[in-house]
């Protein structure tokens, strides 16, 4: 499954600020300002979905499916980063 399949760029540029912005308010102190999250949100995606199917889990299709694997995806990417960031 690809994320923002059938998406426009305006539409994964929002999706992804808005999956970067809940990762930042779950994983508190690590978020990158807002581009910063549009980028982790959208870098996200890829990792949740990737990260989603492997361990069989569907979170649902649509906007609703792709916005819960995008925050997913950016929430274990935010958390990658604040390992690296605190070394």
């Amino acid at each position: 499954m690809e994320p923002f399949a059938g998406y426009g760029i305006l539409a994964v540029l929002l999706i992804g600020g808005v999956a970067g912005w809940l990762a930042g308010i779950v994983v508190r102190g690590y978020g990158l300002g807002i581009i910063g999250n549009i980028i982790v949100g959208i870098i996200g995606a890829f990792i949740g979905t990737w990260l989603l199917a492997k361990l069989g889990v569907f979170v649902g299709g649509g906007l609703i499916g792709t916005l819960v694997g995008a925050t997913i995806g950016a929430i274990v990417l935010l958390l990658i980063i604040g390992l690296f960031r605190r070394v």
